[in-house]
């Protein structure tokens, strides 16, 4: 299966491809196109051609685009998600969640496109501001780069495109190279619903080509990035004065209090640490339990850890299947023997069957250990244990990231006091830092980025607020 670049409305060939794999099978899937400079230039060229034609498109119909694009995602919805297995190697039923999700961010899209607004301003609140009316407008950047990551294919592409088209700007859309395809889903069903050609355009090829044209041409207005700090932080250093969102690494954490409820706690970090393999932003690396339930929260989480199935990626039985690429898996394997050699226990897991690198639970394991420090990104959680609730909020701090973190305890004054203590961009109270709603504010503190996406949030990334003064 040969695909084309989506340039202006148009499906563009290249003269180079790329063969995509299946993270499961390892076997062939598709044909890539890899865009040169002249490629993205193009791109480059259509999406401000359609900007000027995005702003002034009333919101009625920007809402009505975004909504029709919902729909039509809905009607292929298992088509989509099988899709998202193949490429992603996503279990299927997790893939069909993904998709679920999608359809809600571009409904949200579009109910936020008829919410764009701004104030009044009481200028004669100030001395001399008497005799004059002042508001607000928000009004589109203009051409908005979006590079997005492998492990939410479909929704971390929306919640790129959805706010930008639903602000009035165009888009030139650069996709995970391991997951293209639903990229291009997206476009069969932008070019369907009857976006305006031109308003997004899908190019993919290299970080160094394509991503590199997007950081650095003058009509991109805007950068919207998921990915590594350390590419996120050359984005940033390199973009100018362009805006900038950043949605970068993680390696959160989950503080058990004494007294909770193991049977509601234990089932919530499994899926926390190991959907999808841990290979997503906001999956649980660290458990830290008080001492008193730590043997027993050992026993149990691994117990139910090893009932999890893996397999086909499109197997409706299949928990876990392959990580995205073989070199991952390998160098997840090496921190868990760096961890090992550093004193920690491998309660589980550690071994790779077929593809496969099995759900592991690792205790003891020093905070200098790369399993704990940086972000694993693989079926891997440390569960170590603690004094108590402060000592976890120390523990979680201690970390070049913060995105989010969660904390399990039945006393309102320390769930509190860890709202107020814990260094993340969100605290979940009595549930774990993987949850995720689609138009909650979403973004983290020091190496983990800097701006918030949802859709209401992310669209004033994207847009520029004006003040307009009347005198009477």
């Amino acid at each position: 299966m040969k695909k084309a670049c989506f340039i202006g409305g148009r499906w563009v060939s290249t003269a180079e491809y790329a063969p995509l794999y299946s993270p499961y099978s390892g076997q062939e899937i598709a044909q890539i196109p890899q865009a040169d400079p002249h490629t993205v230039q193009k791109a480059i060229a259509a999406a401000c051609e359609a900007a000027k034609l995005m702003r002034r498109l009333p919101a009625y119909q920007r809402a009505s685009l975004l909504e029709r694009i919902s729909i039509l995602l809905n009607d292929r919805l298992e088509e989509a998600a099988r899709l998202i297995a193949i490429e992603a190697g996503k279990p299927i039923k997790t893939a069909r969640g993904e998709v679920i999700r999608t359809i809600q961010t571009y409904k949200f899209a579009a109910e936020e496109a008829k919410r764009l607004h701004g104030e009044t301003v009481p200028l004669d609140a100030a001395i001399g501001g008497e005799g004059r009316i002042a508001y607000t407008v928000r009004e589109p950047l203009g051409v908005i780069g979006a590079i997005t990551p492998f492990h939410f294919p479909m929704n971390l592409v929306a919640h790129k495109v959805g706010p930008a088209l639903a602000a009035g700007n165009s888009v030139v859309l650069k996709p995970a190279s391991q997951t293209p395809l639903s990229a291009f889903f997206l476009a069969e069903l932008v070019e369907q619903a009857g976006v305006p050609a031109g308003a997004l355009n899908v190019v993919t090829g290299s970080g160094a080509i394509v991503g590199d044209q997007l950081v650095t041409d003058p009509r991109v207005r805007a950068v919207t990035f998921t990915g590594s700090p350390d590419v996120g932080i050359a984005i940033r250093n390199r973009a100018g004065l362009k805006r900038v969102a950043l949605e970068l690494g993680s390696n959160s954490a989950v503080i058990v209090d004494r007294d909770v409820q193991l049977e509601e706690v234990i089932p919530r970090c499994i899926f926390g640490a190991f959907a999808y393999s841990g290979q997503v932003c906001i999956s649980i690396q660290r458990i830290y339990v008080v001492q008193e339930l730590y043997s027993e929260f050992v026993r149990r989480f691994v117990a139910e850890t090893l009932a999890l199935r893996g397999g086909d990626s499109l197997s409706e039985e299949a928990d876990y299947s392959a990580m995205i690429h073989p070199a991952e898996t390998k160098r997840v394997l090496q921190w868990i023997e760096e961890a090992r050699q550093l004193g920690a226990l491998v309660e589980c897991g550690g071994q790779v069957t077929g593809r496969m690198l099995q759900p592991t639970v690792l205790t003891g394991v020093p905070a200098r250990a790369n399993i704990s420090s940086q972000e694993v990104f693989g079926p891997v959680v440390l569960i170590n244990p603690i004094e108590s609730v402060s000592h976890g909020i120390e523990l979680v701090n201690d970390s070049r990231y913060g995105l989010q973190a969660g904390v399990y305890t039945n006393h309102l004054s320390m769930a509190l006091r860890a709202a107020d203590e814990l260094q993340v961009g969100g605290v979940l109270i009595n549930d774990i830092p993987t949850f995720r709603v689609d138009h909650m504010p979403y973004g983290g503190v020091k190496e983990s980025g800097m701006g918030r996406e949802g859709v209401k949030y992310a669209m004033e990334e994207m847009t520029e607020l004006k003040l307009v003064i009347v005198k009477r």
